[in-house]
């Protein structure tokens, strides 16, 4: 019999991540669950409310998720009950089943993660349920997992000094940001204009003062033209007619389309919480954030070629065939990227062995 491997699903980004990886590893017997938890609070909350809907938990992203990996004939296996599994690959550290503990495990990073604040600080220093911050501030950062994959060197010294142990985490790229110079050329029709990012905040509970953020963009633009591209979990009517009263006439709203080919054909980008905002970085796009820009040029994912996925399938390969104590397999495994096939290949190997 092959061995199972179980990959967990959240946002489409996390699924298609997920299936992206799972492609490389045929040899095995791949199932994917989307996220889940052994917690009665939240799996009460779940069925009877609808409050943590606006989360990667929630049902509304299950089902998109569950269309995504039906509409691919892939196997479900929802809060892995089906089969025993000798890997399971994770999207979020923050719920971790303790069932789930026993058996090998990997963290794969999807995007950057929120501002650490006062919630987190507080959930962190009190030993709570990591969940509890309502957040993505504590992903990557609870030391659980036996192998964490991160976008970049400088996410490895975040996820470092946010409490990972650092001989586990391994730079292998980021599936989804890792090859964006091919959204250059596109067919998307419009171009020289201020694009704006937005991210859902108030879908997921959190408060934003949206046409504060819309007035500025406004200013940045400075008469340019605009393109709003909303989240694809952002309420568009509400998003929509707020553009149309703060922004000028004629400015463009997409909740759909390709982020990456739009801002291949921007001039400057404007982003609040968003990864997108490492395309722009990425692509040599003046870019506007919430977070320190120093800081997102130290983090922006490495440019591998879109071998992300062959770095992270090989991590778990080794893994999965590894017959030692599974604490003992990073005092042994020598990583080695895969080959890169573009002119920026030696930059981004030397970050990658940095």
């Amino acid at each position: 019999m092959r061995r199972k491997i179980l990959f967990t699903t959240g946002s489409m980004n996390q699924t298609i991540q997920m299936h992206q990886i799972a492609r490389e590893l045929s040899e095995y017997d791949c199932w994917f669950s989307h996220l889940f938890t052994d917690s009665t609070i939240i799996n009460t909350a779940l069925k009877h409310t609808t409050i943590i809907d606006g989360s990667a938990l929630g049902n509304n992203f299950k089902e998109k998720s569950e269309c995504y990996l039906r509409s691919h004939n892939l196997q479900i296996d929802y809060r892995a009950e089906k089969n025993d599994y000798d890997l399971v690959v994770f999207c979020s550290d923050m719920i971790i089943p303790k069932r789930m503990t026993a058996t090998k495990t990997i963290w794969i990073q999807e995007g950057m993660v929120d501002k650490f604040n006062v919630k987190s600080m507080l959930v962190k220093a009190l030993g709570l349920p990591r969940w509890l911050s309502c957040d993505t501030s504590l992903n990557g950062s609870s030391n659980i997992c036996d192998i964490y994959c991160t976008a970049s060197p400088g996410y490895k010294n975040f996820f470092t000094e946010a409490g990972t142990d650092n001989e586990k985490i391994f730079v292998t790229g980021m599936p989804n940001y890792d090859n964006l110079e091919q959204f250059v050329n596109n067919d998307f029709p419009y171009h020289n204009y201020v694009m704006v990012a937005t991210t859902d905040v108030r879908e997921t509970y959190r408060f934003e003062n949206r046409p504060a953020f819309i007035k500025r963009a406004v200013k940045i633009a400075d008469g340019r033209p605009m393109l709003f591209k909303l989240h694809p979990n952002e309420k568009f009517e509400r998003a929509k007619r707020e553009i149309e009263k703060y922004a000028p006439k004629g400015t463009l709203v997409f909740q759909a389309g390709n982020t990456n080919e739009m801002i291949a054909n921007c001039e400057e980008l404007i982003t609040q919480y968003s990864t997108v905002v490492y395309t722009g970085i990425a692509l040599g796009k003046k870019v506007h954030s919430y977070f320190d820009l120093d800081q997102l040029h130290k983090l922006t994912p490495i440019q591998n070629g879109g071998t992300s996925s062959k770095n992270i399938a090989n991590i778990c390969r080794n893994f999965i065939e590894f017959n030692g104590n599974k604490e003992d397999f990073v005092k042994s495994f020598k990583y080695r990227p895969a080959l890169f096939k573009y002119a920026e290949s030696k930059r981004a190997l030397d970050a990658v062995s940095a």
